[in-house]
């Protein structure tokens, strides 16, 4: 999520009441599991959308090899307008996801959400975006994600960095995840360079 860590600002995008995370960020080792929850999570809303995807990739910790995470599976899902919630969030909904973000500053970006504490399997969070507004964010997201599966040092300096942050409290995951933003951009720059 691109909306900066104040509190006034994750109000504003969040859908629902804004909850305080107020524990500290539980990582887990490296899940070989993590990869067929993608595709049995990828295939459902294949069946939910047909057509409307245009992209559908496993993104975020959970999708690097070795890399610890927090146990939550992010998918990159690319529609063709996502200002047309119509069309594709009844559908979402009628298979367990809840719209949680609403970012129309950040190239009309949106993310629902399954949790396990409401009957899913495993947690995932799905960003939902429109190649037309969103393609350079969409090829950064698989530049990084594609840098961290197969630059052993700046896997292992993420995961150094991410292991060192959750040893803190956060009030909320944004500010944890705006704390990574320095290294996310050091490792970005090497990604699209080549």
């Amino acid at each position: 999520m691109a909306t900066s860590g104040s509190d006034d600002d994750l109000a504003a995008a969040t859908i629902g009441e804004l909850k305080p995370y107020a524990i500290q960020v539980v990582l887990e080792d490296y899940n070989p599991r993590w990869p067929n929850w993608y595709a049995a999570e990828a295939a459902s809303v294949r069946d939910a959308l047909g057509s409307l995807v245009l992209r559908l990739e496993h993104t975020g910790s959970t999708s690097v090899p070795g890399l610890a995470a927090k146990p939550v599976i992010d998918i990159l899902l690319a529609v063709p307008d996502t200002t047309d919630e119509a069309a594709y969030i009844p559908a979402l909904e009628g298979i367990g996801y809840t719209l949680r973000i609403r970012e129309p500053h950040w190239y009309e970006h949106r993310c629902l959400i399954r949790r396990v504490e409401d009957g899913a399997p495993y947690n995932v969070n799905l960003h939902v975006f429109s190649p037309e507004l969103a393609a350079v964010e969409i090829e950064r997201m698989l530049a990084f994600r594609d840098r961290l599966r197969t630059h052993d040092g700046d896997r292992a300096y993420y995961d150094a960095t991410k292991r060192e942050l959750a040893q803190r409290s956060w009030k909320y995951v944004q500010h944890y995840a705006d704390a990574k933003s320095d290294v996310v951009e050091a490792i970005m720059a090497r990604a699209l360079q080549g």
